[in-house]
């Protein structure tokens, strides 16, 4: 395990693992069982019974990410979706949950059209706002944020929005998906539960779909563990073996996306077939000064708007020969999109519009390859707009 007081980029290479003591191991094995001998009936071997509820691989990519993040315990699921729902699982009926307005356009389906059946209720708010955060309800059960959120990279002010929060007796979840635990720890400033899609930075390859939550105290974890077993929510070993080996190299990846970035986001900005550039590294950009104080570096998204809409946004990514046109983020690849016709298709236009996601609006995830060849590429593909 590692040592607390070592910087991030040492612990992020040995959380979750200590070497095996029978065998040197220094990953550890990906435990394909799905049960467990039992020494007499009702009383598993060191407290191993069915592989839903534990298992040795998923256990340490679950304590590395704990580690992290600085909370009290950590779990991972096949899905960021799955890990999302069950925290809401962990909720009762009628219970209030204000959410971002700029959200994933998965997780605002999944809060509007499957948990609000269940009697839950959904209030999506300005977060960029300190008034609207000053004044959310006095019921309000949980406050849900993205920060920087998705696609419209806006940052939350974490320490009023979890004073807030706390003020009516509400917990915190902050998805941290875009940021990371190597720039930004929610925990640390008082969140209740940090979400990730691990499928994104924490795996880093493109390679295998998860989720997380790491949670902040006992109570919380209790829930949480409950409920993830209870709804079997959990990862395959595989997957989590998969997952941890990606986490290994978080922090020098996210030294280059940041880089990359930056250099990308730069260029959009002084181009002028280019209407609009957002990246929180930007002077441009409406909370870059929230950014440098609340995160270590600005993150590897690039969102940009090209005069015209949609025809030209459409032009552009059609002829990218390093970027690839996919939905997801935060491989070692660079991808791009269309949130409205994609990854947010779900919500429906006139709300999409609203929150500001025009239909021409292009997200990129800016990869680890060289900068320069990067920029060529989408030199290139704008000579065709």
């Amino acid at each position: 395990m590692s040592d607390s007081t070592q910087k991030f980029s040492t612990r992020v290479v040995h959380a979750g693992w200590e070497p095996d003591e029978q065998t040197g191991a220094v990953m550890p094995p990906i435990c394909m069982t799905s049960t467990y001998v039992q020494d007499s009936p009702g009383k598993p071997r060191n407290g191993f019974e069915y592989s839903r509820t534990q298992n040795v691989t998923r256990f340490a990519l679950q304590d590395a990410l704990c580690d992290l993040e600085q909370g009290h315990a950590g779990f991972t699921f096949t899905s960021g979706m799955a890990a999302i729902h069950t925290l809401m699982l962990s909720l009762e009926s009628g219970d209030r949950v204000v959410a971002g307005a700029d959200l994933y356009g998965g997780t605002h389906r999944l809060f509007s059209r499957v948990e609000k059946r269940f009697g839950l209720k959904f209030d999506f708010i300005d977060t960029t706002d300190g008034a609207a955060l000053d004044n959310i309800p006095s019921d309000t059960r949980l406050l849900y944020l993205e920060t920087p959120s998705n696609p419209l990279l806006s940052l939350t002010d974490l320490g009023r929005a979890i004073a807030a929060a706390k003020k009516v007796g509400a917990e915190v979840a902050v998805d941290n998906t875009f940021a990371t635990p190597a720039l930004q720890q929610p925990l640390t400033m008082g969140a209740d539960y940090v979400m990730h899609s691990t499928t994104k930075y924490c795996s880093g390859h493109s390679d295998v779909v998860g989720g997380a939550l790491v949670v902040a105290n006992a109570e919380q974890a209790e829930r949480i563990a409950f409920h993830q077993n209870s709804a079997g929510t959990v990862n395959s070993p595989f997957d989590a073996f998969l997952t941890l080996r990606g986490l290994r190299t978080l922090d020098v990846r996210m030294e280059r996306h940041c880089a990359n970035a930056m250099a990308v986001a730069k260029y959009l900005e002084a181009h002028p077939k280019i209407s609009k550039v957002i990246y929180p590294g930007l002077e441009s950009h409406p909370q870059h000064e929230l950014a440098k104080k609340q995160m270590k570096d600005f993150g590897g998204m690039v969102c940009c708007e090209l005069p015209g809409g949609i025809e030209p946004a459409t032009t552009l990514v059609n002829n990218l020969n390093i970027f690839a046109l996919a939905e997801s983020l935060g491989g070692v690849e660079s991808l791009i999109e269309l949130p409205a016709p994609m990854t947010h298709a779900s919500i429906p236009p006139e709300q999409r519009r609203a929150i500001g996601i025009e239909d021409g609006l292009v997200r990129l995830s800016i990869g680890i390859e060289s900068a320069d060849d990067l920029i060529a590429d989408i030199e290139q593909a704008l000579a065709k707009v």
